[in-house]
């Protein structure tokens, strides 16, 4: 999975792009745009891992037979179930969607340690979900939740490819 998929970090890097999508429409637009476009943007980052991946000629496609890829598709399904939830924290109060989404995907990153064999994930799902905590905490306006999950996304995507080179 390391191999095929540069240890994840094309992901990171097409997730990152969808959040910063997802904050331009916050800036621009209307909040619920912005909900639309990280919900539409991320039926997206797969396939655009992949033609990432593929430039930097890796394959984007693991072995027929691989368990990992079980548990990247079960990561998927809960991500898809757990999203919901945030468009509901969202109706009460529309600060808390971004965070929200961000301890989603940060618990998935958790995941990520064991589909790619690099710790570094641990690191990237707990800065993920610190990071949501702090937005509420700290009542941070709507915008900045994309652009925080644009920029930790952005960053950890840096520390995984210099970690993936194998």
């Amino acid at each position: 999975m390391r191999l095929s998929y540069f240890g994840g970090a094309p992901g990171l890097v097409a997730s990152a792009m969808v959040w910063l999508v997802s904050g331009l429409f916050a800036l621009n637009s209307s909040p619920y745009n912005a909900v639309w476009a990280l919900f539409i943007g991320g039926m997206f980052i797969f396939p655009l891992s992949i033609v990432i991946s593929k430039a930097f000629g890796r394959s984007g496609k693991h072995l027929k037979g691989n368990p990992l890829g079980k548990l990247a598709l079960e990561g998927t399904f809960v991500l898809i179930i757990c999203a919901p939830l945030a468009y509901v924290v969202a109706s009460y109060r529309i600060e808390w969607f971004f965070p929200a989404m961000l301890f989603v995907i940060g618990s998935r990153y958790l995941t990520f340690s064991t589909l790619y064999g690099l710790r570094i994930y641990w690191l990237c799902g707990a800065t993920v979900i610190a990071v949501g905590c702090l937005l509420v905490l700290f009542q941070a306006p709507f915008a900045v939740g994309a652009f925080s999950g644009a920029a930790v996304e952005l960053l950890f995507s840096i520390a995984v490819f210099a970690k993936a080179r194998v």
